[in-house]
């Protein structure tokens, strides 16, 4: 049995690992790190999953960007460790994740990501939507938290100009 936390500063570093475990080496090399570099993540909307004996089992963060200037919640990474996979952490951490951010007033969250995974969560291809480059385009994806919030939202991605203080 897990339990979904807001992450806190105290396990910033064990989630850290968390994605150094499930993804490969060469993650920060993607182009969605470059939006992140220098910016805090979201508070409220980082989540941890942890078992009874306090293990982490699961985390997301979501990260501040800008399509045009308009705002926008950059949904990434989220991580389920391999020996908790299959018992639904990641589909309740974004489900869970979406509500906070919708409950907050955010109103469109973007992803790079596997279109026939993420649309069981609302999130359709972007179209006219930039992601920096080496990115593939069929691969990024949107939801709307509020009706029309991607209609007239196109250009590229950049980062938001929030800065971890």
């Amino acid at each position: 049995m897990f339990t979904l936390h807001p992450e806190t500063a105290d396990d910033w570093w064990e989630v850290e690992n968390l994605y150094d475990t499930c993804f490969a080496p060469g993650r920060s090399a993607l182009s969605s790190y470059r939006l992140r570099e220098d910016v805090a993540p979201v508070a409220g909307l980082c989540v941890v999953a942890r078992d009874s004996d306090g293990i982490l089992g699961a985390a997301i963060r979501y990260w501040p960007v800008l399509v045009d200037g308009h705002p926008v919640l950059l949904l990434g990474p989220i991580a389920v460790h391999p020996t908790a996979q299959g018992e639904g952490l990641g589909s309740s951490l974004i489900r869970d994740t979406l509500a906070r951010a919708t409950e907050a007033g955010h109103q469109r969250v973007l992803l790079v990501g596997d279109a026939p995974y993420y649309a069981r969560f609302g999130f359709v291809r972007l179209i006219g939507v930039d992601m920096p480059p080496p990115t593939n385009p069929e691969r990024v994806l949107g939801a709307e938290l509020t009706p029309g919030a991607w209609q007239n939202v196109t250009g590229p991605v950049s980062k938001a100009l929030a800065t971890k203080g």
